[in-house]
């Protein structure tokens, strides 16, 4: 025989997949299921979890649990650094950004290449439709390199964080590593994700032509909510003909 939370997380679901309850309706409060169906409430936040690793259900904290919204997904785009603007421009996407200075320290160090302690402006970016988190980002740049009014509400800045592109004046390079792995305890909170979900991890490095790191950014996004797009750019080399009668 089944366990108990397995049959409520059935006839959840069925009411959702039916349209009985309908996306975005809050669920009754998790007191008034567990006597519904007649268990404890551990019971019942065991359905509860299945469905939520399932994207069928959000919990919000404060606000209880409600039917997921199909998600509209969004475009990353490699190489350039940047969430496409037909998707991210939108007026349904926005942006939250926290902004502090911290000192590098560990893997910061490393990939801004710069000595421990010195100080990194640190920009904290969740993107939202709606109450629906779709990308989390934390940009770090040398704090002498912060451009003028990215900690203030600077127009171009703000448009830039909506975007999750480079910050500052256009890199001379860009690197990205890309993979897909487990979400940590901190992006499936800000996410609203499984414990147990992956997420699409970005590392994008940006140096400019002297070979200097002028902002590392790691990016997540829920695997479900995004699609990454990398562009290959070709360079013609085009000789001089009085080179070849040299």
């Amino acid at each position: 025989m089944p366990p108990r939370h397995h049959d409520i997380a059935d006839d959840l679901r069925q009411q959702i997949t039916t349209g009985r309850i309908q996306p975005g309706e809050r669920l009754p409060s998790e007191t008034i299921l567990a006597d519904r169906y007649a268990v404890s409430t551990v019971t019942l936040r065991r359905a509860l979890s299945a469905l939520q690793g399932e994207g069928l259900v959000e919990k919000i904290h404060g606000k209880g649990n409600f039917v997921r919204r199909p998600f509209r997904k969004i475009m990353y785009v490699g190489g350039w650094g940047t969430l496409d603007p037909w998707t991210a421009a939108e007026p349904a996407l926005r942006v939250t950004v926290r902004s502090s200075t911290v000192p590098a320290h560990a893997h910061l160090t490393t990939l801004l290449k710069v000595p421990a302690g010195s100080p990194l402006a640190e920009f904290s970016c969740l993107s939202l439709e709606g109450e629906s988190p779709h990308g989390l980002a934390h940009i770090y740049m040398p704090r002498d390199l912060a451009p003028a009014g990215v900690l203030d509400d600077d127009s171009a800045c703000r448009q830039a964080f909506a975007r999750f592109a480079v910050l500052g004046p256009p890199p001379a390079a860009i690197r990205e590593t890309v993979c897909t792995r487990p979400s940590t305890p901190d992006e499936a909170s800000a996410l609203r994700i499984g414990s147990t979900s992956s997420v699409l991890a970005v590392t994008r490095v940006s140096t400019d032509s002297a070979g200097r790191v002028m902002e590392a950014a790691l990016l997540a996004f829920p695997g479900d909510r995004v699609d990454a797009v990398f562009t290959t750019f070709t360079t013609h080399h085009v000789i001089d003909e009085r080179q070849t009668q040299a």
